[in-house]
C-alpha cells in the first residue's frame, strides 16, 4: 500500500435509514475500486462489512464496520454504520471521528425517519455531505420524487450532479452534469461507456447543469463575478469551486445509481476524492487540558504531539479487546507507550493495524487522519483520548444516552448467574449503552438498552461469544407498601415445649410518616418492663417483617414505630422471642392502619414531530400519565410529563409504532405515589397467587 499524507486521506461514514443499501454501496466501493475481487452481498451473507453472525442473520448492519479503498492516489477510509435507531450511539461515535458523510437514500422510499436523525447528527459535526439516491433499478424507482423528499424533509438545498438514464429494470446509466457526458454500464464492475447526452434528456440536463453552476458560483465571490460576466464557467472552474462549496456545506451534491449493479459508484468515488474534506482541510481539532478548562487544539500535522480518539471497542473472546481510534495529530509507531488522558494511565501498544471488515492489515506508522485499531489495551474504552503524556489533551466524547427499555434476565442453566454478570460486563465494554444492574427490591438481574432489538442482539452475542444463554422477561415493578392510619398493637410470643420456653411481649404504636421519610424507631419504654438488651431485637423483627411486606410482599416504608410497653420472663425471654414478638405486632398492626401500595413514578420527556402530538398525549393519558409542559426542539415538540413506571415498561416499541419511528423518549426516576385501588387489587391478587 502506498504511503499517504493527511491531505490525501478522505474519512467518511455511510449513513441513512435501514434498508437503503448502505452496506451494498460499501461493498460496491470495495469491488469497483479493485480492493475486493468479488462483490459482497448482504442477502447471501457474503458481505465484507456485515461480518457479525447477528448481522448476517438479520440481513442488516447492527454495528459500525471499518474498511478502506485506494482511488486516484487517495486513501478513502469508510465507516459503514447501522440504519436502526437502536444503534444511534454507535452511529454518532462514528460520525464524531470522520470528516465527511455519504447519505444513502432509497429511490422508492425517499428520506425516512432515521435519515432525518442521522442528518441531525452530521449537523452536530458540520460534516460535508454527498447524497446518493440508491436502487434506481428497483420497481417504482423515482429520482425526482426521492430528490423532492430530500429537499422537503431534510430542508436543504440539494443539488443534482447527475441524472439517471432510465429507471427500474430499464435503468442503465447516468448523465454527468459537470462533464455533460452520458455513461452506460454493462456490468457490476463500474465499467462505463461514454457517449453524448441522450436527446430526450438534453433539456433537463442543461437546466440542472445551470442550477449546479449557479449553486457553486454562489459560494465564491470570484466565481460569481466570472459567471455573471461570461454566463458560464469552465469544467476546471466548476471543479475548482466545487470542493470549496461542498466542504463549506454551501452545496449538497446529489448522485444516483445502483450499488448492486455498480452504476454511479465510480462517479461517487471521484466526487469523494475531488470534493470531500481531507483531515488537513478540516483544520485543528479542539480539546481541553486534562483536569482543567483550558482550551487546547491540535493541528492535523505529523510534527504535532500525538493525539487520537477511541470511537469503538470490540469484545473478542479470543483476541481480547480490540480498540478502534482516529488519529488527529502526530505520528504513532507500533510498540509505543501511549497515555490515556481520560483514565490517567499509560497503555502499551503492540501491533497497530488498519481495519478491513473483520480482517486486519498491519500498519507500520499512523499519521493524522488514519483510522486504525490495536488489540489488548487494558483500560481504554470508547470515548477515551489517547495522547502524548507530556503534551496531554482530552477530547469531548459522545455522551452515552440513558437506556429506555429493560428486561429481567435469568440463566437457562443453574449456577450461571456469575457468568451472566461477567459476560455482560464484557459486552458493556463494547457497547456502553448496555446497562446491567441488580434490583435489590425485586431481586432480579436487569439488562437495559436502547430498545428490544438492541437487547436481543446483545443476548445473541453473549451466547455466541461467551456461551451463556438467558431467558428474558418483563421486569417486576418495585412497588412499595405503606400505611395511612395509626394504631396501638400488641405482639405476644409464647412457646412452651418442655424445658426452657420462649416468651416475648411488646406493645407498639404505628403511625405514618411523610412520603420518602423511610423508617423511624422510637424507644419509649419507661422502667424495666422490657430489659434494654431485648429492645433492639423488637426493632430487628420489625425491620425484617417490613422488608418482606404485609399485603403484597413489597417493602413497607414511611412509618414510625414507638415501643411503648411490654413484659418479659426472667427465664424464658430471649432476643429471638422479642424479635418474633416485634414482627407479629408489626404485621398485625399494619393491617389495622389502612395499608396501601405505592408505585414508582418517572419523569418522561417525549420528543415527537408536531403532527403526532395529539396521539402521543392521548396515549400518555391512557397510561395514567400527566402532561406537565411542552418545549420545542427544532421542528419537533418535547412533551414533558410524569407517568407510572409500570405503564412504560414496553413504551419504546409502542412509541415507535405510534410515530412511524420518529418519536424518542428518555425518563428518570421521580417519586412514589399511591396505586389506584382497582389496580392495587390486581397486584395483591397476583402476589398471593405467586405465593401459593
Amino acid at each position: 500500500m502506498a504511503k499517504y499524507e493527511p491531505k490525501s486521506l478522505r474519512n467518511l461514514a455511510v449513513i441513512g435509514h435501514g434498508g437503503t443499501g448502505k452496506t451494498s454501496l460499501c461493498e460496491s466501493l470495495l469491488f469497483v475500486s479493485g480492493k475486493n475481487e468479488r462483490l459482497g452481498r448482504v442477502d447471501d451473507a457474503t458481505s465484507t462489512m456485515d461480518y457479525e453472525p447477528e448481522e448476517q442473520k438479520r440481513r442488516g448492519s447492527i454495528s459500525s464496520a471499518a474498511n478502506f479503498i485506494e482511488w486516484n492516489k487517495h486513501k478513502i477510509n469508510i465507516l459503514d454504520t447501522p440504519g436502526d435507531s437502536n444503534f444511534n450511539f454507535d452511529i454518532q461515535c462514528s460520525l464524531s471521528v470522520v470528516d465527511n458523510a455519504v447519505v444513502v437514500v432509497d429511490s422508492v422510499g425517499g428520506v425516512e425517519f432515521q435519515t432525518e436523525k442521522v442528518w441531525e447528527m452530521a449537523d452536530l459535526y458540520a460534516l460535508p455531505r454527498i447524497i446518493f439516491i440508491n436502487r434506481m433499478d428497483r420497481e417504482r424507482a423515482d429520482f425526482a420524487k426521492a430528490l423532492d423528499s430530500v429537499k422537503t424533509k431534510l430542508k436543504v438545498k440539494a443539488t443534482p450532479v447527475c441524472l439517471p438514464i432510465g429507471a427500474e429494470d430499464k435503468f442503465q446509466g447516468i448523465v454527468d452534469l459537470i462533464a455533460m457526458k452520458a455513461y452506460t454500464f454493462s456490468d457490476n464492475k463500474g465499467t462505463a461507456k461514454a457517449s453524448d447526452v441522450p436527446a430526450e434528456l438534453k433539456d433537463e440536463a442543461e437546466s440542472l447543469r445551470s442550477s449546479l453552476v449557479e449553486d457553486i458560483a454562489e459560494t465564491d465571490d470570484d466565481l460569481m463575478n466570472k459567471y455573471l460576466e461570461a454566463g458560464e464557467l469552465s469544467v476546471e472552474e466548476i471543479k475548482g469551486g466545487f470542493k470549496k462549496a461542498v466542504t463549506s456545506g454551501g452545496v449538497i451534491p446529489v448522485l444516483c445509481g445502483s450499488a448492486v449493479k455498480g452504476i454511479g459508484v465510480s462517479m461517487l468515488m471521484e466526487m469523494i476524492v475531488d470534493t470531500f474534506a481531507s483531515p488537513a482541510d478540516r483544520g485543528p481539532v479542539k480539546g481541553k487540558k486534562p483536569g482543567a478548562e483550558e482550551a487546547l487544539e491540535r493541528k492535523p500535522e505529523e510534527d504535532e504531539p500525538f493525539s487520537a480518539m477511541v470511537f469503538k471497542t470490540i469484545a473478542d473472546p479470543y483476541a481480547g479487546r480490540l480498540t478502534l481510534f482516529r488519529v488527529y495529530s502526530g505520528k504513532l509507531n507500533a510498540d509505543s507507550i501511549v497515555y490515556n488522558s481520560a483514565r490517567k494511565v499509560s497503555e502499551k501498544f503492540g501491533n497497530i493495524f488498519f481495519l478491513e471488515g473483520k480482517n486486519q492489515k498491519q500498519a507500520e506508522v499512523l499519521i493524522p487522519g488514519d483510522i486504525a485499531g490495536v488489540a489488548k489495551l487494558k483500560e481504554t474504552v470508547t470515548g477515551d483520548t489517547l495522547c502524548n503524556e507530556k503534551s496531554a489533551i482530552i477530547y469531548q466524547p459522545v455522551l452515552v444516552p440513558p437506556p429506555i427499555m429493560s428486561f429481567a434476565v435469568e440463566p437457562k442453566s443453574r449456577g450461571d448467574e456469575d457468568k451472566i454478570a461477567s459476560s455482560i460486563h464484557r459486552l458493556t465494554e463494547e457497547d456502553p449503552t448496555i446497562v446491567f444492574t441488580r434490583n435489590v427490591e425485586t431481586k432480579e438481574m436487569i439488562l437495559s438498552g436502547m430498545g428490544q432489538v438492541h437487547i436481543e442482539v446483545n443476548i445473541e452475542k453473549m451466547k455466541r461469544k461467551f456461551g451463556v444463554e438467558v431467558n428474558l422477561h418483563t421486569p417486576k415493578v418495585p412497588y412499595k407498601e405503606t400505611i395511612k392510619g395509626k394504631t396501638n398493637v400488641q405482639g405476644r410470643y409464647k412457646k412452651q415445649s418442655g424445658g426452657r420456653g420462649q416468651f416475648g411481649d411488646c406493645w407498639i404504636d404505628i403511625e405514618p410518616l411523610p412520603r420518602g421519610s423511610g423508617f423511624e424507631f422510637v424507644d419509649k419504654i419507661v422502667g424495666g418492663v422490657i430489659p434494654g438488651q431485648y429492645r433492639p431485637a423488637v426493632e430487628k423483627g420489625i425491620v425484617e417483617a417490613a422488608a418482606k411486606g404485609v399485603i403484597a410482599g413489597y417493602p413497607v416504608v414511611d412509618f414510625r414505630i414507638s415501643l411503648t410497653d411490654g413484659s418479659y420472663h426472667t427465664v424464658d425471654s430471649s432476643e429471638m422471642a422479642f424479635k418474633i414478638a416485634g414482627s407479629m405486632a408489626f404485621q398485625k398492626g399494619v393491617m389495622e392502619c389502612q395499608p396501601i401500595l405505592l408505585e414508582p413514578i418517572v419523569n418522561i420527556d417525549i420528543e415527537v414531530p408536531e403532527e403526532y402530538m395529539g396521539d402521543v398525549i392521548g396515549d400518555l393519558n391512557s397510561r395514567r400519565g400527566r402532561v406537565l409542559g411542552m418545549d420545542s426542539k427544532g421542528s419537533n415538540q418535547i412533551i414533558k410529563g410524569q407517568v407510572p413506571l409500570a405503564e412504560i415498561l414496553k413504551y419504546a416499541p409502542d412509541l415507535r409504532s405510534m410515530t412511524s419511528g420518529r418519536g424518542t423518549f428518555t425518563y428518570t426516576e421521580s417519586h412514589y405515589e399511591e396505586v389506584p385501588a382497582f389496580i392495587a387489587e390486581k397486584i395483591i391478587a397476583e402476589s398471593k397467587k405467586e405465593e401459593s
